[in-house]
């Protein structure tokens, strides 16, 4: 069985006090190439993290900081 400890994120407690839609370079580094969120296995963040994550990108998107798709 596989396991994924190497892909938890170091950055959690950042992301759960700090996440805001202003904050671009952390919005960025959860959006993919394509314009898409980042789904949880993939960055290793915990479910409340994801949760910020996906509101903080879907805030910029509305906001117009950053686009819907590329």
């Amino acid at each position: 069985m596989a396991t994924y400890q190497h892909r938890k994120n170091q950055n959690t407690d950042k992301i759960l006090r700090f996440c805001d839609y202003k904050d671009l370079w952390l919005v960025k580094k959860f959006v993919s190439q394509w314009g898409r969120i980042v789904p949880r296995y993939y960055s290793g963040v915990p479910v409340q993290a994801q949760k910020k994550v996906a509101l903080a990108v879907k805030r910029a998107r509305f906001m117009g900081l950053i686009p819907f798709v590329k």
